[in-house]
């Protein structure tokens, strides 16, 4: 929200102003909501995605929903290898941006404990909003990393009182390339961010609200004793469930569990995400996304062997037969009758001579023949 004909205080109380009746809000909608786990783990999903953009990665958060529950990704068969590489290391990157908001490791904890600090120097001398972005801008003015800084404001919310739950509102979309970074102009530019991204928190939540209702209403009237309202309530509370846990959560069996989970399937009010007969894993219907991104598990053909499939090589395919080009149209042609004359004169000459140059020949052969038997008596009688 940029107000070009103001002063710099005046922007920057207006982006504080919003920000705080934003967090306000949604800490309000949050208070003793029977929703705040379901909301927690669809907003989480929805917050890495946009960190994630503005940290140049594309995230699909229903892919990272799949791999928090240890599911295979469904891959397109035509993707080269280069392109399954990129899936993959944005989906490392998405869960590794995902334990940093949500149970970061020793060396993570570390860090984020390091930028806690930096927050709390600078809130001493300025509201807890205020003083958050200007620890903010300090923190990535002076190098440090964008992850620490995520998880250390998350905390501060909470331990500050502007939340009471740990709501992943980090305002990544301040931290996009073409914006001015001097303390002046990025400080109210945070502020908006953080009121959007409440604003966006607050309409995930009604959303959420509404699917509820929406599925306690298409349940119709049912027997006293029918448990499909209170499964519809766990669903909505617990975004992914098995039929294991949901059978403890309602004390039944599990088989009891399966069937009332295969009603609430064919009326359309829940989904099934896994494509698996075990460990099956069900949700509401606004659920049914993630089970775009779930590969079945590979089954083996009937009738193959262990061990890996035999290459078959591909046979050379004959060539088409060459067309034939069209006989033409009309009765049979008429045959031709051809003059052979000249050719037998010319036949004719040839044999005559070659016999003439055959007599000479012979003429001449025997002409010599007599001279030469005289020398040879001649040359006895001598001796």
């Amino acid at each position: 929200m940029d107000h070009p004909e103001m002063s710099a205080q005046q922007r920057l109380m207006i982006a504080l102003e919003r920000a705080a009746g934003a967090f306000a809000r949604l800490d309000q909608a949050l208070s003793m909501h029977p929703l705040r786990g379901a909301f927690l783990y669809r907003f989480r999903l929805d917050a890495v995605r946009r960190q994630a953009m503005v940290d140049g990665q594309l995230i699909e958060p229903w892919h990272l929903a799949a791999l928090l529950e240890g599911v295979r990704l469904r891959m397109d068969p035509w993707l080269s290898l280069a392109e399954r590489g990129d899936i993959f290391d944005a989906a490392r990157h998405a869960l590794s941006m995902h334990q940093w908001i949500v149970e970061p490791d020793f060396d993570q904890e570390g860090e984020i404990q390091v930028a806690m600090k930096a927050i709390e120097r600078d809130v001493e001398r300025a509201s807890p909003l205020l003083g958050a972005a200007h620890a903010a801008h300090a923190w990535l003015a002076g190098g440090g990393r964008r992850a620490p800084l995520r998880g250390a404001l998350i905390r501060f919310w909470q331990q500050s009182g502007l939340l009471h739950l740990p709501v992943p509102i980090t305002g990544p979309q301040a931290l996009a390339g073409d914006l001015p970074f001097d303390r002046e102009s990025w400080i109210p530019l945070l502020l908006h961010a953080l009121a959007n991204e409440a604003a966006a928190a607050q309409d995930l939540l009604r959303d959420l609200d509404r699917a509820w209702q929406v599925a306690r209403a298409s349940i119709g009237k049912r027997r006293k004793n029918s448990r499909a309202a209170k499964a519809i309530d766990i669903l909505a509370a617990t975004p992914i469930i098995s039929a294991k846990s949901l059978a403890d959560r309602l004390g039944m069996n599990v088989a009891n569990a399966h069937a009332l989970l295969g009603e609430l399937l064919e009326a359309g009010l829940v989904v099934e995400l896994t494509h698996r007969s075990k460990r099956r894993l069900f949700g509401l219907s606004g659920m049914g996304r993630m089970r775009d991104y779930v590969a079945p598990p590979r089954r083996p053909q009937p009738g193959r062997g262990r061990g890996r499939p035999r290459i078959e090589r591909e046979m050379p395919q004959p060539a088409p037969p060459a067309e034939l080009p069209p006989a033409p149209s009309g009765g049979v042609l008429p045959r031709l009758a051809f003059d052979f004359s000249d050719l037998e004169e010319a036949m004719a000459a040839a044999d005559a001579a070659i016999r003439e140059t055959r007599i000479s020949l012979d003429r001449i052969r025997q002409a010599g023949r007599p001279e030469a038997d005289h020398q040879r008596l001649g040359v006895g009688e001598t001796r």
